[in-house]
């Protein structure tokens, strides 16, 4: 796979740390919830990712 999933990857996460910031700030424990879960999914597929380049 190449740069445009990683591109996605790195754009879930950033989705995920605002969803947890604005659940932060309105004390939305579901949406910050919701965000640290994005960010989650976002670091495991990041990581397949770069299991995949290695063994190119």
């Amino acid at each position: 796979m190449g740069i445009d999933d990683k591109a996605e990857n790195t754009a879930d996460k950033v989705k995920g740390q605002v969803k947890e910031g604005w659940g932060k700030l309105t004390d939305n424990e579901r949406l910050e919830a919701e965000g640290k879960a994005d960010q989650a999914v976002a670091d495991v597929k990041q990581a397949g990712e770069k299991a995949k380049d290695a063994f190119k």
